[in-house]
């Protein structure tokens, strides 16, 4: 363990133990805040950042919402990923496989410049770290492996598998879906095995996608082209194709061009030809959700408080809001004079974004199984409400300010400038 900074470090107010992108946020935004942060990795170090956003597309890309864009805009790290490769998305075409209903969404109505972008995961890291770099207030560990999990009279404190210790008032688990430390701390979760898992590839397309995400719902689970532009041609997409663990395996399986065909196919040739220029790799899907969130002086963000269907691309966003609504919690009590590890002050966390955490995953399981059944009157029912969905303006208006992240009280930080003194 070596931190990255040459410089005494002063006492530790919070130990954030995952470099990924929510724990990688919550830094930024305590650091900015000036509390002192340890943050805790085992990747070796961090990302060749002249690399990131050159070449072939990653696989590994999310679905920021306008809101999401907003916090990384406040912490300097938009216009640095918007230099590498942001792909911005105006339209939303979702449908039905197996008849007729579809429902169409545009920035337009939803008021927004755009309906949100798809970003390469390492292109939002990367900027992350850039931001990082100016913090002196963080500490960076790399190759960092947390081998226990203690509690004292002075807080927390993490122990490493290279013998070293560090301890804080606060511990943030953001160590991802299997979290080893929300297991060390004792803290249970309910897990479900969705029965699907996910196929993702990248894909080139003889059309043009014209900024649009489409999603279509297979008898076998839902297919999403989401769109990227990569050096000015936007016939690029990467393809989210939940399954069944059977077809998975015999997509993965087929040639390229055999893949290619299905995706055309399964999307009704809507984009044409469409030519696989990537691997395909299957990934099991499980939702979870944490019991409870905190502890004193523990906190659960981002997948290790919940993880959550790729159906609608909302797991970051949830992720990045759990960081803005703690670091929010975490910089009110420090000018009340509390600790980060208050139990009450971590509790109003927890109220903030367990219900919304929890009513997302409602949904996204709610559409699952819904658009997973094959009885025919069901089928009916799905065409009928997608088709409702697109001539009922009001309703329609609430389904896009759920995709876009305008919903609840927002932080601070991820509120337009305009409306930053409000609520």
């Amino acid at each position: 363990m070596s931190a990255e900074q040459g410089r005494a470090p002063a006492p530790l107010e919070v130990i954030i133990v995952g470099g990924g992108m929510v724990g990688t946020a919550l830094a930024c935004l305590l650091g900015r805040a000036g509390l002192e942060v340890a943050l805790l990795d085992a990747r070796e170090a961090p990302l060749d950042h002249d690399a990131v956003g050159e070449g072939p597309p990653s696989m590994r890309v999310s679905a920021l919402t306008p809101v999401s864009r907003q916090l990384l805009e406040g912490l300097g790290a938009w216009a640095w990923m918007a230099s590498r490769r942001v792909s911005p998305y105006r339209f939303m075409q979702v449908w039905d496989g197996e008849g007729s209903g579809e429902v169409n969404f545009s920035a337009e109505q939803a008021g927004v410049p755009v309906l949100g972008h798809i970003v390469e995961n390492d292109v939002t890291l990367a900027a992350l770290e850039a931001c990082l770099a100016e913090l002196p207030g963080v500490q960076l560990y790399f190759g960092a492996r947390v081998a226990g999990l203690e509690e004292g009279d002075a807080g927390r404190t993490v122990r490493l598998e290279d013998g070293g210790r560090l301890t804080a008032p606060l511990v943030v688990a953001a160590d991802g879906a299997r979290s080893p430390l929300r297991e060390m701390a004792g803290i249970g979760v309910r897990s479900r095995d969705t029965g699907q898992v996910a196929v993702v590839t990248t894909v080139r397309t003889r059309l043009a996608h014209g900024g649009v995400a489409r999603q279509v719902f297979l008898p076998t689970g839902p297919l999403a082209f989401l769109p990227l532009h990569i050096e000015g041609d936007d016939r690029h997409c990467s393809i989210v194709w939940s399954t069944t663990p059977e077809e998975a395996e015999r997509l993965v399986a087929l040639p390229g061009e055999a893949l290619g065909v299905e995706l055309a196919a399964a999307i009704d040739h809507r984009l044409g030809e469409v030519t696989v220029t990537d691997r395909a790799l299957a990934v099991p899907l499980t939702q979870r959700h944490a019991e409870r969130y905190v502890l004193p002086g523990f906190a659960l963000v981002g997948d290790a408080a919940h993880s959550i269907h790729p159906l609608a691309g909302q797991g970051v966003n949830l992720g990045l809001m759990d960081a803005a609504v703690l670091a929010e919690e975490l910089v009110t009590g420090r000018r009340r004079g509390l600790s980060p590890g208050d139990a009450a002050l971590l509790g109003r966390y927890a109220r903030r974004r367990r219900g919304d955490n929890a009513a997302m995953l409602a949904l996204m399981d709610g559409f699952r199984l819904l658009f997973g059944a094959r009885h025919p009157a069901l089928t009916l029912a799905r065409n009928l409400g997608l088709s409702g969905v697109d001539r009922l303006g009001p309703l329609k208006r609430l389904l896009m300010q759920q995709a876009t992240g305008h919903r609840g009280r927002l932080p601070r930080v991820c509120r337009p400038l305009s409306r930053r003194d409000a609520g």
